[in-house]
């Protein structure tokens, strides 16, 4: 498939991501055959929860755009964007109001997932293709290796009574 060495860069992505303690999912975004950006989750290192993938990837296009001269309104609808796992409701619903060209995921995200969970195309008003399963083992695979461990981040168990 097309896609396969985008996915092994996005996994690079989600590898170092797990490397440094954040949830293993990693992403890049194509842009007329080329990665145009690249990104793991930051959310433990920011403190900051909307700093998914997909996001440091749109941050990354908004600046190819502002120094390449380009509108992102013409950019963003030719990009493929490949991630290890289903992006969430919120990547989703920004994916698609940037009006991507497609989605390519790994794993489905059965607990938050922009597709599995919530019909996000139903709810903005705007279809993007969206193609799970490529890789899925190896993103399963990574988020394991992940939950094996303590999420330095959680918040502290409160008991039940």
């Amino acid at each position: 498939m097309i896609f396969d060495k985008f996915m092994q860069e996005a996994f690079v992505e989600a590898r170092r991501a797990l490397s440094v303690g954040e949830v293993p999912v990693g992403c890049v975004f194509v842009y007329e055959g080329n990665v145009i950006a690249r990104g793991a989750n930051e959310v433990n290192a920011t403190k900051n929860a909307t700093r998914h993938a997909e996001f440091i990837c749109i941050d990354q296009v908004l600046e190819f755009c502002t120094v390449g001269g380009l509108k992102s309104e013409d950019v963003f609808p030719k990009i493929s964007v490949v991630v290890t796992v289903e992006p969430c409701i919120m990547c989703s619903a920004a994916l698609h109001d940037l009006k991507v060209k497609e989605i390519i995921y790994g794993c489905a995200n059965d607990r938050f997932g922009g597709k599995t969970v919530v019909d996000v195309p139903q709810v903005v008003d705007y279809t993007v293709k969206v193609e799970g399963g490529l890789c899925a083992d190896e993103a399963m695979d990574l988020l394991k290796e992940f939950y094996k461990g303590e999420n330095p981040s959680a918040p502290v168990a409160k008991s039940k009574r």
